[in-house]
Order: structure tokens, then C-alpha cells, then sequence
């Protein structure tokens, strides 16, 4: 357990006594899983590298900073602030400021009729009975503390429901947007997913800040995705450098669903991304595809576990990253192939570029294999700018800048052409192109120009 002092403590123990007052006539079902989860997170407390699927994060900055609630701060975010993160050709887009849904800053353009996105809060004031049999039923507070302090606090957040055979052409976009005071402040965001049978979307969440303040978000998507459903979820972390972001992606799978998850990692002080597919029917399809780019003192941890629990399931996993500086990324991928689940076949690849003789990577590919009849690869790979490469677009009459620059983008455009939504993708395209200038300038010294690859797997 990372240390947390009993000031700290008290802090979270009177948060939850005034959300627990303020809620009194929320369904029963929900104010006792708030507390079995507060519980559980002070039972547990936050989590330590003695934990293994912690040992690369420290995470001393959340639990020893004494964070408030995120203040109610729509007047200090405008349309102009907002503009570069809109992706044009959306079929919706809800703002969310510290966590509160601003109806003013949102934009419901054109969504088929019976789907539903809103703030969750209010689908718990709207339906909230009919809510138990998905909210909080597949996020594990017993193994995440995150996720049980997230679960404590379940209040603010999105709701996104489909109906059966509804197609979304469109993509449903969801931003956050923290907007910090002058103290450290925190928002505990909830969101939930329920795309009933032969549903297909597209789901982009994307994490901005407003303003120079820390902030602290602890996230949790619950994505339910039905038979023959077929569902696109994208994460967008790009907040400033004093944010502090955990998000957990929870999915489950019915039988023949495909679900594919995408990340882009670009800001943030201390970041964590974890998903975690179970594929719970037969013929389940899932890819996790990410890219994670670091500079500074940027850490940046990918969080991976799939699980077969299904027979003739298959899924792919694939996390590029580039570290520049003192930047720290980590990328830990567990797939777990249950008894049950014969015919499995996985696959994982991880491949990272340092910059930097000072940037750092730890990457942990892992399988656990319990039944007979498999398919399972791993590997990953560490490595420098290709020389070859570089000297021949060089030679070409490229200067080394702009060479650099080019072969980064290559790198980044593996993740990137994954991404089939064609208006996420060109803009995650021109938002990575942004990005990349800072890095791109990074020189090797002369003595180091020899291509220098680690492999593991």
C-alpha cells in the first residue's frame, strides 16, 4: 500500500459522507455498493511497486497530494477553448467540465432514434433500478483500489446506451475537460457503455485541461457489448503537464462481439491506461491498438489484460511508443486463456523508440495459458532512430530535422492506420503531426548512430 496520511485519508472519508448525504434517495443497490467499494479502498488503500502489476508507477504524487473536488467551472471554458478539440463529421459531441455535463458547450447533432447520451447522474435520477444489472457489475474494486475509489464515488460521468440492430455511422464523442483552481483538484468520472445485440459505433473519449492547476482523474468505463455487436472505443489523454490520469476500460463481450480499443497518450504528468476485455462468448473478436508519446519527465503506463473465457475467441494487441528526454513508459500485457477457452488464438506486440539516452521503458509481455488447444504469441521489442533510414532520406536531400520527423511518423502511423473511423482518424493524425516536433529535433550523439535493438519474447 502506497502511504497516504491520515489528513488524506480523513479527506476522502468526509467527500464520501457529504456524496452519501447528497444521495439518500438513490437506489439502494447503488448507495451500497458505494460503500462496500469506500471499504475496500480503505481496507486496501493505494497501491505500491510491491504490487506486480504496479511495479514500474509509483504513485506517491496521488495518494500523499491532498486533492479537492473539482470545482463547478463552466464560466472559465468557451466554445474558442474547445475548438481544436472537436472532430468534425461527429455525430455528437457532450462537454463535460470537472465532470459536470455543460448542455451549452454540447452539441446532439444527428443520433438515430432510441439511442441515449447523456450524463450518467441523471440516468441514475431517470432509471436508476434498471441500471443494476451493468453499473459497476464488471469493474473489480477487490483488485484495483483506483477502481474501487472510483466506484466509492460513482456520480458524475456519461451514459451511452444503443438499442438492438441500431448502426451509428457517426461517431459519439465525449469530452472532459478539467479546468483546475489554484489548489490540486480531483474528479472521479464514471462512465457506462451498453451496446445491446447487432449494435455497431464508434465512442471517443477525450481528456483536455484548462488551464496550468493539477488535477487528478480517476476514470472508469464499463463498455457491455451485446451478440454480433461490433464497437470502436477511443481514449484521447492530452492534458497538461501537471495532470495526474488514471483510466480503466472495462469490456465485456457476448458471443461474436468485436471490440476494439484505441489509445492515444500524449500529455499528463503521471498516467495510467488500463483495459481490460473479457471475451465471456464464443467467437469473440477484441484489438487493443495504442500509441503513447513522452517527453520531459512524462510517465506513462499501459496496463493490458485479456481474457479468453470463451472458446474460439481471438485477440491482438499491439502498443507503439516514443520516449524522449526523462520520460518513463511502461507497457505491461497479461492475456490469460481460461480453461474453457479452447481455440483461443492471441497475439501481443509491443515496440518502443527512445530518443533519449535518458528516457526509460519497461515492457512486460506475459501469457497464462490453462487450456490445450491455443494460439498465443508475444514479443517486444526497444530500440533507436533506424540510422540506415535516417542516412537514406537524408541522402535524398532531406535534412536530418525533417528526415527524423518522417520516420517518427511512420512509427506512429503503425497505431494510427489501425484506426478505421476515418474522421478520428484524421484528426488523431493531424493532433499526432502537432505533436511530434519537439521529439522529432532530438539528435543521437555520433558515438551512438549504430542501430541498438532489445528483444524480449
Amino acid at each position: 500500500m502506497a502511504i497516504a496520511t491520515a489528513e488524506h485519508l480523513q479527506s476522502y472519508l468526509d467527500r464520501f459522507s457529504e456524496l452519501s448525504a447528497r444521495a439518500e434517495r438513490q437506489p439502494r443497490w447503488l448507495r451500497e455498493l458505494r460503500e462496500r467499494a469506500f471499504a475496500t479502498f480503505c481496507d486496501t488503500g493505494f497501491p505500491s511497486t510491491k504490487d506486480e502489476d504496479w511495479r514500474f508507477t509509483n504513485v506517491n504524487a496521488i495518494a500523499k497530494t491532498q486533492f479537492e473536488p473539482a470545482r463547478k467551472a463552466r464560466e472559465e471554458v468557451s466554445p474558442l477553448t474547445l475548438a481544436g478539440s472537436r472532430i468534425p463529421g461527429s455525430a455528437c459531441q457532450l462537454v463535460f467540465v470537472n465532470g459536470v455535463l455543460v448542455p451549452e458547450l454540447s452539441d446532439l447533432l444527428s443520433l438515430p432514434a432510441g439511442v441515449q447520451v447523456k450524463s450518467l447522474s441523471q440516468e441514475i435520477l431517470d432509471q436508476g433500478e434498471a441500471l443494476a444489472g451493468h453499473l459497476g457489475r464488471y469493474a473489480e474494486i477487490e483488485r484495483d483500489a483506483f477502481c474501487a475509489l472510483n466506484t466509492a464515488f460513482i456520480e458524475q460521468g456519461a451514459y451511452v446506451y444503443l438499442p438492438r440492430r441500431t448502426v451509428v455511422e457517426k461517431p459519439i464523442c465525449l469530452l472532459f475537460v478539467s479546468a483546475p483552481g489554484t489548489h490540486p483538484e480531483m474528479s472521479q468520472l464514471r462512465n457506462l457503455i451498453i451496446a445491446e445485440d447487432e449494435t455497431e459505433a464508434t465512442i471517443v473519449e477525450d481528456y483536455v485541461t484548462a488551464g496550468d492547476g493539477v488535477s487528478f482523474s480517476n476514470v472508469v468505463t464499463e463498455l457491455v457489448a451485446g451478440e454480433n455487436a461490433t464497437i470502436s472505443h477511443y481514449l484521447i489523454e492530452r492534458e497538461n503537464r501537471s495532470a495526474m490520469n488514471v483510466s480503466t476500460l472495462r469490456t465485456q463481450q457476448s458471443r461474436n462481439a468485436n471490440v476494439t480499443s484505441h489509445s492515444l497518450l500524449l500529455g499528463g504528468a503521471l498516467v495510467r491506461n488500463n483495459v481490460h476485455p473479457v471475451l465471456a462468448g464464443d467467437g469473440g473478436e477484441c484489438l487493443i491498438n495504442g500509441l503513447f508519446i513522452a517527453s520531459g519527465t512524462q510517465h506513462m503506463d499501459n496496463y493490458m489484460l485479456v481474457e479468453h473465457r470463451s472458446p474460439h475467441c481471438s485477440s491482438r494487441q499491439f502498443y507503439n511508443g516514443i520516449l524522449d528526454d526523462h520520460s518513463h513508459g511502461v507497457f505491461h500485457g497479461r492475456i490469460i486463456v481460461h480453461k474453457d477457452a479452447q481455440r483461443t488464438d492471441a497475439k501481443q506486440t509491443n515496440r518502443n523508440l527512445l530518443l533519449s539516452d535518458d528516457a526509460q521503458v519497461d515492457t512486460k509481455p506475459q501469457l497464462e495459458i490453462y487450456a490445450d488447444d491455443v494460439k498465443c504469441t508475444h514479443g517486444a521489442t526497444i530500440g533507436q532512430v533506424e540510422e540506415n533510414a535516417l542516412f537514406y532520406l537524408r541522402s535524398r536531400g532531406i535534412d536530418e530535422l525533417s528526415a527524423r520527423r518522417v520516420l517518427l511518423l511512420a512509427f506512429a502511423n503503425e497505431c494510427l492506420d489501425r484506426m478505421k473511423c476515418q474522421p478520428v482518424h484524421d484528426h488523431l493524425k493531424a493532433v499526432v503531426e502537432d505533436w511530434l516536433p519537439a521529439s522529432a529535433a532530438a539528435t543521437v550523439p555520433a558515438e551512438q548512430t549504430e542501430r541498438r535493438w532489445e528483444e524480449a519474447g
